[in-house]
């Protein structure tokens, strides 16, 4: 038996991303809040960045280097199949002239010129605004009102014990639905006839119906609580409460054997109870969207504008770099932590410009695409996917994906997500162009809301008329997806008998 041997030399690439690509792929795909925190963290952390609203000294980098204006045309991939670098910690950044720009931006983002700022708003006649102090005040939470009732209410100790418990374990809609009422009882060692009684105590402390275990039993406890002693609408709610969920009236009458007349007066005070009895003491606090982009319209023209309002504008800071120079130049150690806070800061500095850059570009391919729907409205929204606005600027699809996730854009017709403007296409009649799924849901939203509510559109109707009134091609399931999507009940639940 013979043996062969062989020998092969096999040469692999690998993908590293630097330090900066790293950077610039984490900042473009920040939302703009997230991006404003981070940029405030920089700040804390690295003393060679400064706000220039901060101080009246002169920017660094008043000026594109030769760089900026170098980068090319077109962008590759993200992270590209490159050799692998030496150590970057051995790379000292000039202290007497400009910092050396070390990033290949080439392999990220195309350059293009950074669009203007909008003004600052000033109040008039100097006006200051007021305090943090003036303008803020505490909530109290649902907890706090309930505790303050229970104190006030000297139950004896045991009960004490359990309502403290039921009341921390409420949601934020006032409903105690974890742990089982015996789980608690034995937690508190007490027995479950003392817990019952406990629990009944904080069902009818102020808003009345919290602490109760689902709908029915909150409803109930309103009802009670407000005197109402409607025979048919405790058996609505004990008996019938599917058929009362469906708005089935008629069924409910001939159960109940009552005119449909008493069972419709009964589910108007039914509607006039708060299934929600803890909303009103939320803690959460609304979220503001404050856009990344304006689009703004003179005349004919549409025009693009960052949002850098509330964005700090960084430089780098010329005191550090003076000081190095004049009186620290044997000091190794110094220099080199400066050199690495320089660096850190180039890159965070460029990087901000990128996204920025980034966000007009594909901004500005959307506006092309989807110029129809920002003269006429939604119902003129293109299809339109990722790969259209990537091929048009000469970038990734996974930058742009980047670019347009959680940002938004302040439009002649309102405020938008840019992801809004990426829709499937659906078919239309007669050789028409495709139409984009949001038309079609901003379409089945008119189409409800303009409805007959004693007679509302079956699915299949909306399909119809769909296809009546703007040629569209689209199944019943479909429009049951949309119908969810949207938020909007079945025919059924809509419908309204008084």
């Amino acid at each position: 038996m013979s043996m062969k041997m062989e020998q092969s030399i096999r040469q692999q690439m690998s993908m590293v991303m630097t330090p900066q690509l790293q950077m610039a792929i984490k900042l473009l795909q920040m939302a703009r809040t997230e991006l404003v925190e981070q940029v405030q963290e920089e700040l804390k952390e690295n003393p060679l960045l400064e706000d220039a609203g901060d101080t009246d000294t002169e920017h660094l980098r008043d000026e594109p280097t030769d760089h900026e204006e170098s980068i090319g045309e077109t962008e590759q991939p993200i992270a590209q199949p490159v050799a692998k670098e030496t150590s970057e910690a051995g790379k000292e950044v000039p202290v007497d002239g400009q910092p050396t720009n070390e990033v290949d931006w080439t392999t990220f983002l195309e350059n293009s010129a950074t669009a203007p700022t909008l003004p600052a708003i000033e109040r008039p006649d100097g006006e200051e605004m007021p305090s943090a102090g003036q303008t803020l005040r505490s909530s109290r939470s649902l907890e706090d009102h309930l505790m303050e009732q229970l104190r006030l209410a000297r139950p004896s100790k045991e009960e004490e014990v359990v309502a403290q418990y039921i009341i921390g374990s409420l949601n934020s809609d006032g409903y105690f639905t974890d742990p089982p009422l015996a789980e608690v009882a034995e937690e508190c060692e007490v027995s479950l006839e003392i817990a019952e009684r406990a629990l009944k105590r904080v069902q009818r402390f102020d808003p009345w119906g919290c602490g109760a275990r689902n709908l029915q039993e909150c409803l109930l406890v309103q009802a009670e609580m407000q005197g109402i002693d409607d025979e048919v609408l405790v058996k609505m709610l004990t008996e019938h409460m599917a058929d009362l969920e469906k708005k089935n009236w008629d069924k409910i009458a001939k159960k109940l054997k009552v005119d449909v007349e008493d069972v419709y007066e009964a589910a108007k005070d039914i509607q006039r109870l708060d299934p929600r009895p803890g909303r009103e003491f939320s803690t959460e606090q609304p979220q503001y969207i404050t856009p990344d982009v304006y689009i703004h319209k003179v005349g004919d023209k549409y025009f693009v504008a960052v949002n850098d309002d509330g964005m700090p504008k960084l430089r780098i800071s010329r005191y550090y770099l003076e000081t190095m120079k004049d009186k620290d130049k044997d000091n190794k150690a110094a220099r080199e932590y400066v050199q690495e806070r320089l660096r850190s800061a180039k890159w965070l500095i460029d990087s901000i410009q990128q996204r920025q850059r980034t966000i007009i570009k594909v901004t500005e391919s959307i506006l092309k695409f989807q110029r129809d729907f920002f003269e006429k409205g939604a119902g003129c929204l293109k299809p339109l996917i990722l790969r259209d606005v990537a091929n048009d600027i000469g970038m990734h699809e996974s930058t742009i994906s980047r670019a347009t996730a959680n940002k938004y854009v302040h439009t002649p017709q309102g405020l938008f997500e840019l992801k809004y403007f990426f829709n499937i296409g659906i078919n239309r009649e007669g050789g028409q162009d495709d139409i984009a799924s949001e038309s079609v849901k901003g379409f089945i939203k008119t189409l409800v809301g303009g409805e007959n509510s004693k007679n509302p559109y079956s699915d299949q109707k909306i399909v119809e008329l769909l296809r009546q009134r703007h040629q569209i091609e689209i199944a019943r399931r479909t429009v049951a997806k949309y119908r969810e999507q949207l938020g909007i009940l079945p025919s059924g639940q809509r419908k309204q008998s008084f």
